[in-house]
């Protein structure tokens, strides 16, 4: 998925018409409507209905627009950093996870553009096992992951945000202010495929045993259309954090897990041998603060 992409879905999004986005975009309709399939064949999943008047966005065009603005906001944000940076200025590339908030992310952004000025930010939208792939092979500079990195690499553990679920409006778990593992017990509940967040997997499935909750779980691998995996799984709740279901999931109450805890963390890793505006953004993102998540 690249950025182009995701600025033609917007573009179609917000006019509700091809011929209309591409005459904003400047491109022919065709090659637009070319880039917005091959973009439903990389998601799998259709993103627009056709209606008499134009388009209609799906619910996962809905669930990928939201989160569209932000990897868009974050890229033009770069390129601040880029201009302010002056005439010359070293390329850094910066993987990201799904599930960073973006608070915490826009302003780690803020501090490298003060802390490093020279430094010009190249993001990719990128899950966290390909990430550690790509940092190895030296395609990127620095990432932000939610595996342990292995000891080859320079890290350092950023924050933890507590797993909630987010429930179905009518289900009775919708009522409670928080969630027990125990409460879990016979719902039908969406979660990550294990290659997705192996520890966390395994540290949620040895909680409900722990307590002797039983769920009914849906394992699947998803980023941003949780709401239509929830509704093929038929499941009642869905496991994530706070920020990413008031993205996704914004009409489903979410509720944290306690009784015991479960939490995702992420981390930021480099090469230990690196460039020295590779290093330096690696410790602006380290001292970057960390308001209270979740």
């Amino acid at each position: 998925m690249e950025l182009r992409q995701l600025r033609y879905f917007a573009a179609v999004f917000e006019e509700r018409s091809i011929s209309r986005a591409a005459e904003r975009l400047l491109i022919s309709q065709p090659a637009l409507t070319r880039q917005i399939r091959l973009l439903e064949r990389q998601i799998g999943t259709s993103l627009f209905d056709r209606v008499p008047t134009g388009v209609r966005p799906t619910a996962s065009g809905a669930a990928l627009h939201t989160h569209a603005l932000a990897v868009l906001r974050m890229a033009d944000a770069s390129g601040d950093v880029a201009r302010t940076a002056g005439p010359v200025g070293e390329q850094v590339e910066l993987g990201l996870p799904p599930g960073v908030p973006v608070t915490w992310l826009r302003g780690a952004l803020d501090r490298v553009r003060t802390r490093v000025p020279e430094a010009l930010l190249g993001l990719a939208d990128v899950g966290s096992a390909e990430q550690l792939r790509l940092v190895r092979a030296g395609r990127l500079d620095i990432v932000l992951v939610h595996l342990v990195p292995p000891d080859t690499l320079t890290n350092h553990l950023l924050f933890e945000q507590p797993f909630g679920v987010a429930v179905r409006p009518d289900h009775p778990l919708a009522a409670r202010s928080s969630c027990p593992v125990r409460a879990l017990h016979g719902v039908a509940v969406l979660a990550h495929a294990r290659e997705q967040v192996p520890t966390e997997h395994d540290r949620l499935i040895a909680a409900t045993h722990q307590v002797g909750s039983m769920p009914r779980w849906r394992f699947a691998r998803f980023t941003e259309n949780a709401l239509v995996c929830a509704e093929i799984a038929g499941a009642d709740a869905v496991l994530l954090t706070e920020p990413t279901a008031l993205r996704l999931l914004p009409d489903w109450p979410w509720r944290r897990l306690v009784d015991p805890e479960v939490s995702l963390p992420t981390w930021v890793a480099r090469q230990p041998l690196t460039r020295g505006v590779v290093a330096a953004v690696h410790d602006a993102l380290v001292e970057a603060p960390v308001a209270p998540i979740g």
